[in-house]
């Protein structure tokens, strides 16, 4: 059955942290628990960020742009048709997220927290994404941790994927209850 307490306080939830910190995995799970859309923000990026990645190159702000614009410009066009998304993006900066949101309040981010080592090892056993896991010191490097002033909650990846998701929809309904929608 849908979980939809959210829908009228969210348009969209973007589930972020570092490549490996699995981002992907939860976000799918989450849209399927609330009933919502789902989409990767590694489908945003164009192909010549997949390329500079691929390649062990880690993006620019400059290469970053077009890709969280693509992404910002999903979540508008779901919300205006009145529908709800949940984005696995690793929105790594607040100036990204800035760019992501873009003033509105109808957006929470889901930062996905976990150490170097657990995410170092899970990278390890990924195979075949196009960020390779030598990338992983810039992303931590690049990465400034979400703040609650910015719509976010942070919950810990050191547990099993529903857990994880329970411990979000929990956190999310904390803050339903308190009527805190960021704004």
């Amino acid at each position: 059955m849908p979980d939809n307490r959210f829908d009228r306080m969210l348009s969209a939830l973007v589930v972020m942290g570092v490549s490996g910190s699995g981002k992907s995995t939860i976000a799918a799970s989450l849209a399927e628990r609330l009933d919502w859309q789902y989409k990767d923000g590694d489908m945003f990026h164009p192909r010549s960020n997949v390329e500079k990645m691929s390649a062990g190159q880690p993006l620019t702000d400059d290469d970053r742009r077009p890709w969280l614009q693509a992404i910002a410009d999903e979540i508008d066009r779901v919300a205006r048709a009145s529908g709800h998304i949940v984005v696995a993006c690793s929105a790594l900066k607040r100036s990204y997220r800035n760019i992501l949101i873009h003033g509105r309040n109808d957006v929470a981010f889901i930062y996905l927290d976990g150490t170097h080592e657990l995410i170092a090892e899970r990278l390890g056993q990924r195979k075949g994404h196009f960020m390779p896991p030598g990338l992983l010191d810039s992303q931590f490097k690049t990465l400034e941790i979400p703040t609650t002033e910015e719509n976010a909650i942070v919950v810990s990846i050191d547990a099993p994927v529903a857990a994880i998701v329970d411990d979000i929809v929990t956190k999310l309904d904390v803050r339903r209850k308190l009527g805190n929608t960021g704004s």
